[in-house]
Formats: structure tokens, sequence, C-alpha cells
């Protein structure tokens, strides 16, 4: 039988001119087939990859600004520019991808399509200023230069600018990210503040040196010849029921320095609300925050402070250089509205222990002062080295006030409603003590941070606003958010309410600036009691700090109660009190979270939408290239 298979296995020199033919045409079809498919399959690829690029490009931004509810009125004007515009004003790349901790669906989540065009510039500022420190509501040199006045020290209160700066400031030459705490607290780098004045002002008291890339603070001052440490220790040798970190908790020093008095009582278990102003002192208060110390500007001028009646353990100056018998004492009246009954104030200045006939005559006015106030002194001692402290003691009840033969300074009228502190004139009388319900001092830290008065707030509305923010913390927060918590040490939240977001970090090693806004219900002697600092504010204005002093800014349901203030102007304010590579955590209503989270983008910050309900944003070194006009 002949095998079949060998018919077809014939050599070429006997197949046939049409069988070569159509095995030619077969293998050229098939070349032409694969090539087809290899660009088909090209092109498909391309395109891909070019929508995915879309979908996180810049055209994945809205071309309205924000409109809602929350927002400014509707009036705002209305910005847009060309997709061309836009990637033009662009010079650097964007900053490097945050870890990603949630998956990709839920990251994706409702994130939207919107675009924000916007022509960020870098502020404008009057010469003589440095535009890296901007601080608008404080640098407002037209509306300083027409006071009328500034012997009480009008020029260093707050004048802002109308309407807010829609600007950013500039980072520093050479700027990097902070030294970390406890590190921080003992040098800076030199490059992040670069203000020499004070090193040389100061040099002989240890307030601050230059040692090459860092600045240093040796823990010294002008009344801590041996140190800061021996001071504090000084002070609770001489008034033993100090007892700090437990009967003392919550402590105000005034006209601060560097913070290092604060700095130290953390050690104490001790939160200290450090401020000054912004004067010839070059950045006292810019050195502070840069070292991880709680410190804010303001000035006890015309105005009273920021901080609710009766809130403060301790108040504290040391060479401070207030005249506090000055304008019929209202300087001094004002800290004792502050200072909660039963609470001290410890004064080291010259005149008490000096002898020369300016310090006796400053003496004696403050001896007439507190007799009239009702403070008692307690202790008036001298350190080893010379130093003197005197202590008072603020009054429990109003019967010493009923007593006094003379009534200057007079009794306030009772208080029916209190009035938040923001803007208010200081009062030229004596706050009385309300006594509806016994005055107690709050229980000892830390059991102090659990329990507040029940006058208030309800215990089980407490109760429940911790237990709230422990599990928000604890399981969302610390978890997935990809925040680098190791490196945050001060945050701000924008609106604290009972501070129960700071009550649940309180053991980790960071600090909370609690904000009650000055238009909402009034919190803040809640956060006080429970042994927390803050101050109220109003974001529609600028806030009392330098910028880049915070590394994680905080806020629950802020813009959707914010119904007065332009929001692009709250965004901006952020930013210039936020550092380069540190996070913004907003809670908001998922149709909010969409509507600003293209801003954040605009100003190159990584911005993620998790569970809906959060919006995590961390800020990048990018600033724009073009000056602001007309600023």
């Amino acid at each position: 039988m002949t095998n079949t298979n060998e018919t077809h296995v014939a050599s070429p020199s006997i197949k046939s001119p049409m069988a070569s033919l159509l095995t030619l045409l077969a293998e050229q079809r098939r070349s032409i087939i694969s090539i087809l498919s290899i660009f088909l399959l090209s092109s498909l690829f391309l395109f891909l990859l070019s929508s995915n690029f879309d979908r996180f490009s810049l055209a994945s931004f809205s071309t309205n600004t924000i409109s809602s509810s929350s927002s400014s009125p509707s009036h705002s004007p209305s910005i847009s520019a060309s997709r061309k515009e836009l990637n033009s004003s662009l010079p650097t790349p964007p900053p490097p991808a945050q870890p990603d901790t949630t998956p990709v669906s839920e990251q994706d989540e409702g994130e939207g399509n919107e675009v924000f065009d916007f022509k960020w510039e870098i502020c404008a500022v009057w010469k003589g200023l440095q535009a890296a420190d901007y601080i608008p509501c404080l640098d407002n040199i037209k509306a300083i230069k027409a006071l009328q006045s500034r012997r009480h020290m009008e020029h260093r209160e707050r004048h802002c600018p109308s309407p807010p700066p829609k600007c950013l400031v500039p980072l520093p030459r050479g700027y990097r990210d902070r030294v970390p705490w406890p590190r921080s607290r003992d040098m800076i780098w030199y490059n992040n503040v670069p203000h020499p004045k004070l090193a040389e002002y100061k040099k002989d008291q240890n307030w601050v040196r230059v040692s090459g890339n860092f600045l240093v603070f040796p823990g010294g001052g002008t009344q801590f010849k041996d140190g800061v440490r021996k001071y504090i220790d000084f002070i609770e040798q001489i008034l033993p029921a100090v007892k700090w970190g437990g009967h003392t908790r919550v402590v105000l020093d005034v006209g601060c320095g560097v913070a290092s008095f604060g700095g130290y009582l953390l050690d104490k278990n001790v939160i200290t609300m450090s401020f000054a102003p912004k004067d010839e002192h070059e950045a006292q208060i810019q050195f502070a925050l840069e070292r991880g110390i709680p410190a804010m500007l303001s000035v006890i001028g015309t105005q009273k402070l920021p901080f609710p009646d009766n809130s403060f353990d301790m108040l504290h100056c040391a060479r401070c250089r207030v005249h506090w018998d000055a304008n019929g004492g209202r300087l001094l009246l004002e800290l004792n509205r502050v200072l909660r009954p039963g609470g001290v104030f410890v004064w080291s200045a010259t005149p008490v222990y000096r002898k020369d006939e300016q310090d006796r005559t400053t003496w004696r006015a403050m001896v007439d002062l507190t007799n009239s106030m009702c403070w008692k002194t307690v202790v008036k001692s001298k350190e080893s080295n010379g130093i003197g402290v005197v202590i008072y003691q603020k009054p429990v009840s109003n019967s010493c006030y009923f007593e006094r033969k003379a009534t200057d300074p007079p009794l306030c009228p009772k208080k029916d409603l209190l009035i938040i502190p923001w803007y208010l004139p200081l009062d030229d009388c004596i706050s009385q003590i309300n006594q509806k319900e016994p005055v107690e001092w709050p229980v000892p830290w830390p059991n102090r941070l659990q329990t507040v008065h029940s006058s208030l707030v309800p215990e089980e509305n407490l109760i429940t606003d911790t237990t709230h923010w422990k599990e928000i913390v604890s399981n969302i927060y610390l978890t997935d958010l990809g925040i680098n918590w190791s490196s945050i040490r001060n945050v701000m939240d924008f609106n604290a309410g009972f501070g129960g977001f700071a009550a649940a970090l309180i053991d980790m090693p960071l600090w909370v600036m609690n904000v009650v806004p000055a238009s909402g219900p009034d919190t803040l002697p809640i956060i006080y009691d429970r042994g927390l600092i803050g101050v109220y504010h109003d974001w529609c204005e600028s806030f009392n700090t330098y910028p880049r002093t915070y590394d994680l800014l905080h806020s629950s349901n802020l813009f959707g109660n914010t119904t007065r203030c332009d929001v692009i102007q709250i965004i901006t304010e952020m930013d210039r009190i936020l550092r380069p590579g540190k996070w913004i955590l907003l809670e908001e209503s998922l149709d909010i979270l969409k509507k600003v989270r293209p801003v954040f983008l605009s100003l190159h910050y990584k911005a993620t939408i998790v569970k809906s309900q959060f919006l995590v944003c961390q800020k990048s070194f990018w600033r724009p290239d073009n000056i602001k006009k007309g600023s």
C-alpha cells in the first residue's frame, strides 16, 4: 500500500508553479493579518492608557467654583481658565504619591470629575515685610498706618484686610521638614526660621543661639538665669499647692518669649498657652511653634483675649514688660477675667526684688491694684540667684468685693448671657464670680479629661462625644488614612466642639489647638475644664499664627456650617498655616468633599476621599512662580 503522506512532501524541484504561487499568497496573508492585529492591539492599549491618565489629571477638575450652602455668598466671582492656561501655570511636577492604604475602589469612590481652574499667585507684601512670614491680619500696613493711636498697642492688634487674600506664601530658601520632637524643643533648622536678630539681642540670656545650620535653645531666659527647669521647680518649692500636672494643668504664659517655660512644663504634664505680640522680638512665636511648643500671637491692648472667663489654673509673666497698672488696671483686670477662681498669678519681674525708685514705684502701684481686686499675696520669695517671684491668688467668691472700702475698680454687672470675647473692648471693672453653684476646682489630671462641671455640659453628652471620637480616631484616623502620625507634633482642630478629637489623641506625643468658631456654640469653657487648650476664632479671617506652623489641620463639619465665609479663602488660610509634606483631614458630607477636593488638587495636594466621609490631603512643596499684582 502506498503511503499517501509522501505525495505531499514533494521537493521544490518537482512542485508546480501554481502550487508555489498559492503557498506564497497564503504566507503573505498570514503576515498581513499579524501586522494588523498588532496595530489594533497597540491602538487599543494607547487609548486605554490615555483615558486612565485623563482620569487622574487636571481634567478631573470641574470648571465651577465652590458654590453650595456651605460656601461664601453666591456672588463670589466665577474663576475660570482654559486647560492650556492652567497647565502652563504648573512649573513643577506634582508631589510624590502618598502611600495608599485603602482599596482603590474605596479611594476613588465618588471623587467626581470637577475642575477648579484658578491662577494661584504668591502674596505681595509691603516693603519691609517678608512674604514667607506673611500674617494677613497682623501685617495690614495700610490699616496700621491709618491708626489714630498706638499708645495701647493698637498696632499689634488684628486689622484684617477686606476681602481676605487668596494668595499663597512662599517658602524660605532652603526650607526643609522640621526637626522631630522632642529634639526640636532644643534645636530647629535655621533656614526654616532664618531670623538671627533675637539670638544677637538676647545672646547673654540664653534664649537662642545660632549654631551652624541650627538655632539652639539652651532653656534660658531673662528670668531663668539657672535654666528654666530650676525656675519651674522653684515655683513649686515656694508654693507646694501648685502640684504641677495634678492640681495645675492649664497655664497662660503672658509675653512668653520663645516659650521655653511652656516647653519644659510639658515634662510636668502641664499644657501652656504661650502668647506674645508680633513685635521687635523677631519671630519669637515662630520659634516656639517650630520647636513644637503651643503658642500664638496676641497682645493685651484694647481688646479682650480670645479665651473664655475663668479658664486658666495659673497665669505667668516673667519680665513680660506689661504695665499692669496702666489704663486703670484694665490689663490686669483682663487677666483676672480669664483666671479660674482660686487660681494663681506668678509674676517674676524686677519690681518684685529690685530697690531702685522706678521699681519701687511700680511695686507700690501693683500692691494697690491687686489689693483692690481682692487678690491675696500667697508668697513672695527670691531664688538663690537673686531673681524674685510673687504669687497672687484670685478669690473663690464675691464676698471680698462687697466688703471693700473703695469700689475702684467697680464690679461688672452680672451676666445672664456670656458673650464670646471676640473683638470686644477690655472691661474697666472686675468680673463677678458666678456663685449660682459652689465654685469647684477641676478634679486632678488626668481624670479631669473625662469629668467636667455639670453646669457646662450634661455628663451623658460628654461621654457620648468622647466615645464617638475614640472610635473614629482608633478605627479610622490612625489606621485607614495613610497619615504618618509619627511626623505630627502641632495639630489644629478648626471646629473643636467639646475637644473630643484632642482627647482621643491625648496619649500621643502631640498637642492640639482647639479652635471654637466665634459665631457658633460656645464650647471652649468645656475644653478648658477638661484640661485642654483652645481659642475663639472666626474662619472668615486669618488666624494669629505664622505660616507653616502646623503638621495636621482637622475639621469636622466646618464647611457645612460655614455660610458667611468664602470657602476658597478658608482653604487658602489652611495652606498658609500647614507645613509642606503635612496633612489636612476633613470630615464632611460627600457633596461638600466633592466640591472642595478640586481646590486642593489645584494646589498640587494629594487629595483622596475615603469612605465617602473623609478627605485626606497632603501638601506638597509646590509654590507658583508669579507674584500677585496690586497686593
